[in-house]
């Protein structure tokens, strides 16, 4: 919904339930998203699940250790569509 290609779902510590972004949890949750060193993920291409210490993260922690799909990617968010229902009243039907 927020990040339309999330590679991965993340389980937030504070009520262990999975989400693609902080702004999902916040959504749905109540409380406020507890920070973590360590966090659970899973992959959404093999279905696995796998932790990442975040204190020593390294380049080659961008990949699933299990199918090595890259989950760290510039996020593609929603981008807001104007259009026009009706006829351009700028343009001379004539």
């Amino acid at each position: 919904k927020h990040i339309l290609n999330a590679q991965v779902s993340i389980r937030a510590p504070c009520c262990l339930q999975w989400y693609d972004c902080a702004e999902c949890h916040a959504e749905k949750q109540d409380h406020t998203l507890e920070k973590t060193n360590v966090m659970a993920f899973i992959c959404k291409k093999c279905r696995r699940a796998f932790r990442k210490d975040m204190t020593v993260y390294e380049e080659s922690d961008e990949y699933c250790p299990h199918c090595d799909n890259h989950y760290v990617i510039e996020a593609k968010t929603p981008q807001p569509v104007l259009t026009v229902e009706a006829d351009d009243v700028r343009r001379d039907p004539r």
